[in-house]
Order: C-alpha cells, then sequence, then structure tokens
C-alpha cells in the first residue's frame, strides 16, 4: 500500500470513529466545531430497474451534531464527583455534541427503550454518570423545543443541553460504554449493525465509545 493510501485510510478511519463537545469559538470563518450528520435508510428493497440495481422505498433516519475536537484535551470525562462536568458546561446533561442541541429526524417510526417514536424530529441528550464499575450513560430522547440561534430571553426552548427539562423526554435508554485503544480525536456518531430489525446508535470521543440499540417498529 503506498504512502498516500495509507494516509488516506488512516483520515477515513478517525472520521468513522469521533464524539462529545464544549462550546468552542469560531477560528476565522471556520467554526471551531464543524457540523456533521450521521445518516442510514431502512425498509426499502434492492430491485432491477433499467439494467441497474436500485435501493427503492427506503426511510431515512438523520443525526444532526456539532462535532468538537479535542485539540490535545486528555481525559475529557475526567473521574470523581467532576465527572462529566467539563463536557456539560453547566447543564443538566450532555448536548452529546457542540452548539445547537443534537438533533434525531426519522421518516420511519422507531422503538427506544420499549417506547415508540412516531416519524417526525426529537432531541439527543445524554445523562452522563459514573457507576460503581465505570460509566453508565444514559441516552435521552426529547421532544423539547430548541433554539436554532441563541437566545438569552428563551426560558423554553433548548440550546445544546441549557434549560433541558427531563418533562419533555421521550424515552431514556442505557448505553453500553467501552474504552478504545486510540484516542477518537474529533466527536462523532455513527450507526451501527443496521437491519430491518433496527440498528445501534454509536457516540464516541476521546478513549470513550457509547452504544445505545434502537428498534424499527414492526420490524422483525
Amino acid at each position: 500500500m503506498s504512502r498516500s493510501w495509507k494516509v488516506c485510510l488512516v483520515a477515513a478511519v478517525g472520521f468513522a470513529l469521533s464524539l462529545p463537545a464544549l462550546p468552542l469559538l469560531a477560528q476565522g470563518d471556520r467554526p471551531a466545531s464543524p457540523r456533521g450528520q450521521a445518516s442510514t435508510q431502512v425498509g426499502g428493497e434492492w430491485v432491477e430497474q433499467d439494467g441497474r440495481t436500485r435501493y427503492q422505498g427506503g426511510k431515512w433516519i438523520d443525526i444532526d451534531y456539532g462535532r468538537p475536537v479535542l485539540r490535545g484535551r486528555t481525559d475529557i470525562f475526567g473521574s470523581g464527583e467532576s465527572y462529566g462536568k467539563d463536557v456539560t458546561a453547566g447543564a443538566p446533561v450532555w448536548r452529546a455534541g457542540a452548539n445547537q442541541t443534537t438533533r434525531l429526524k426519522t421518516e420511519t417510526a422507531l422503538t427506544f427503550g420499549g417506547k415508540t417514536l412516531e416519524p417526525g424530529e426529537y432531541s439527543l441528550f445524554v445523562d452522563l454518570a459514573q457507576g460503581e464499575s465505570g460509566p453508565a450513560w444514559t441516552l435521552i430522547v426529547s421532544s423539547q423545543p430548541h433554539q436554532e440561534s441563541f437566545s438569552r430571553d428563551e426560558e423554553v426552548a433548548t440550546w445544546g443541553s441549557y434549560r433541558y427539562d427531563p418533562k419533555y423526554d421521550v424515552a431514556r435508554v442505557p448505553m453500553e460504554v467501552a474504552a478504545t485503544q486510540h484516542a477518537l480525536d474529533q466527536f462523532t456518531i455513527v450507526f451501527l449493525d443496521v437491519t430491518d430489525a433496527g440498528g445501534k446508535i454509536a457516540m464516541g470521543w476521546g478513549n470513550t465509545l457509547a452504544t445505545a440499540p434502537f428498534g424499527l417498529a414492526g420490524g422483525e
């Protein structure tokens, strides 16, 4: 394998495996935490048409989120009583990204922890907790309104995870948290192991990777 191909491969792996966010200032015309999107398409089928194989009838699931970068920081989630305090930055839960609230958009009904989500838009948060045997995270799916642009006068809609209110929770799902051998430089959300029955949402940053299962309503 040539050196240039090795560089491209390392870059691709790094992009596919990154996670959380502190709000950072923009640098010039480029935001310090670029927006990103994780997407998958489910429920369709591959058909032969005009001599080509096409995927038809699928429904999209998208997650839009900010992608902070480590920039040399280590132990991003901390430990002990201060666990998770840096990334939440005073908010009650973590925004699972940077800047605007992380948003889940689905064209098909999903299930999280036994709760059914109708097609539509929702917010995602993570409750960062430290259990006796290690991190004990919970993925939160919420119907709380959110802000596209920050306003100090807003009293209900979230910016990131500020003003988060648990009364809007639609589902809460325990996450499986594991340590990674390599430090993931940029926060990344990806879909894993997707089938017609469901899959997993994975979030990774630093040496931490967390996953939560979801199902497709009516999936086998």
